[in-house]
């Protein structure tokens, strides 16, 4: 499978589990998309641990200081895994994976380049041994109860949007 079928797979999977896709060339791309996405009234925790957070984070009116007091996070995943249309959630770095489950609305950006074709790709990624905590989301949370009725944003955010971004050229 190429990159373009593996990134192509992806967005489809993420979308048919209920997650907003997006794909954008390079940060520019990021900052132009990001006001489309994320209203302009709302909290947004964003971390600022990698090039990309750094390059979006000016983008939002209303920051919050930690992710406890924010409606929304827009953050940098460890990446994505095509088969399933999942994003994969890493503690390295510091990360805090609440930061991802706890607002309302998690925006997770995916370099093109770190979206694997399938789960057993994604582990084989890992020099060594895995984070110490790794968490695979597969669209906006859902649950529900012995009578089968469904609940959206119960156990994580209610809404997710994925973002595929990557150098101009490389699309």
């Amino acid at each position: 499978m190429t990159a373009a079928e593996t990134v192509r797979m992806f967005l489809s999977n993420a979308d048919k589990a209920a997650a907003g896709t997006h794909e954008v060339d390079g940060m520019e791309g990021l900052r132009r998309a990001l006001p489309g996405i994320v209203p302009a009234e709302s909290a947004v925790y964003c971390p600022c641990l990698t090039v990309a957070e750094k390059a979006v984070a000016g983008v939002f009116p209303l920051r919050a200081a930690d992710y406890g007091g924010a409606q929304v996070t827009v953050e940098e995943v460890f990446g994505a895994v095509a088969e399933t249309g999942s994003i994969a959630c890493a503690s390295a770095g510091g990360r805090a994976l609440q930061a991802s489950l706890l607002p309302s609305h998690h925006v997770a950006i995916v370099p093109r380049e770190r979206i694997f074709a399938t789960l057993d790709d994604l582990f084989a990624d890992f020099a060594g041994a895995p984070p110490t905590n790794l968490t695979l989301v597969t669209g906006p949370s859902r649950t529900a109860d012995i009578e089968l009725t469904l609940a959206i944003g119960v156990h994580g955010p209610g809404k997710l949007d994925v973002i595929v971004y990557g150098s101009e050229g490389n699309a």
